[in-house]
């Protein structure tokens, strides 16, 4: 049965080019198109869609408060379709949070040609979406009144110890969870997420505000200390190079790894090479196949390894990647993956390491045998 899509733009020409664009693939049906959300809510009623194309501002009901209004009423899959602006890119980081799988941009200028060069993309990503599961509304850690959240022991104040990040689809918010489970003191943390350009230093500034660390996109050259997380550009790749007895961020533009520029295989090869069994390591949620093979080289070096599970994973492809790899030591589920970033960073390098990947319960081989392909 083809995928059934309905099309929520304000814009008559975008509705017209992504049922153009959708409907040449036979794998799905567009349904439908709808001008605002007022007339998209009587459609998902009559139409049934499977999934939605929904655009982030709009006449009668903004996009997000629509959103959150179908996750709460009527969830489904939605891919966002976002402008190529500082405020599109906020938008849609909000719209992550609120239960969105994914988007797709569009630019300010020329839209009709900046579309239709993302045609197999978008069907791509609708594909994805239309298999993903709808992600729980991620609830921020909250203290106890007049309680501050602090680390409970100072122990991570070293330079020597790394933390390494990769994620793609779900990541935005898998990644946040993370962060914000931090102390101030937890050790350098450099992720990888596939992102555009516009949308890399909004994020960055979205887990600066949500946590005890402090988070920036990475310069190149940048020193790399503890306390603080350094998100890969969009449109470059984020390596970890020695410079004496300290750690840099090296940025470059060679081309792109898994069809993806910041490529999280390349991050991990370069923290497998220039910090090894001083690492600690994690795959999160995310379509493809990207940082399987990093994630299996930092395991050989030494490093600690571990993988979002599938139960929490918005897509299960990265991760699956990567335990089908043997790269993964551990299957975590997301919130516990920040305490075991910060327990394993503690640990002495030299620590037996079982060769079988562990489940949350902590027993070698007890992972669930039901594996669905990326």
């Amino acid at each position: 049965m083809p995928i059934k899509v309905l099309i929520v733009d304000d814009s008559a020409l975008v509705r017209q080019l992504l049922t153009e664009m959708i409907g040449a693939d036979p794998a799905f049906q567009v349904v439908g198109a709808a001008s605002d959300p007022l007339v998209a809510r009587e459609k998902i009623k009559q139409l049934k869609p499977d999934v939605l194309t929904l655009d982030v501002e709009m006449p009668r009901m903004d996009g997000l408060t629509f959103l959150e209004n179908l996750m709460r009423l009527h969830p489904l899959p939605v891919l966002m379709v976002s402008s190529l602006t500082e405020r599109g890119a906020d938008v849609t980081l909000q719209a992550l949070e609120l239960g969105a799988i994914d988007f797709v941009t569009k630019p300010k200028l020329d839209v009709q040609a900046g579309l239709l060069e993302q045609s197999e993309e978008l069907r791509r990503k609708l594909r994805e979406v239309a298999r993903a599961r709808i992600p729980a509304r991620i609830l921020r850690p909250v203290a106890p009144a007049g309680v501050a959240v602090a680390s409970p022991r100072r122990l991570y104040g070293t330079t020597e110890k790394i933390i390494a990040i990769g994620s793609s689809t779900g990541g935005t918010e898998a990644a946040r969870a993370v962060i914000e489970r931090m102390p101030a003191d937890a050790p350098a943390i450099v992720i990888a997420q596939h992102i555009p350009a516009a949308f890399s230093a909004p994020f960055a500034a979205r887990l600066d505000r949500c946590g005890a660390m402090r988070a920036c996109e990475a310069q190149d050259g940048q020193l790399i200390v503890p306390g603080h997380v350094y998100v890969a550009p969009g449109g470059w790749h984020l390596q970890v190079v020695r410079s004496g007895a300290r750690y840099v961020c090296k940025l470059n533009d060679d081309p792109p790894e898994c069809f993806q520029r910041p490529a999280v295989d390349v991050l991990f090869r370069s923290v497998a090479q220039h910090v090894g069994p001083n690492a600690v390591a994690a795959v999160l949620t995310g379509m493809g196949e990207d940082g399987a093979r990093g994630l299996l080289a930092l395991r050989q070096a030494g490093a600690r390894t571990l993988v979002q599970d599938e139960a929490s994973s918005v897509v299960w492809g990265m991760p699956g990647a990567a335990y089908r790899l043997g790269a993964a030591e551990a299957v975590l589920p997301l919130m516990e993956i920040a305490q075991e970033l910060l327990r394993l960073s503690n640990a002495p390098a030299s620590a037996r390491r079982s060769s079988e990947p562990r489940s949350r319960t902590g027993e070698p081989g007890s992972i669930s045998p039901t594996i669905q392909s990326p």
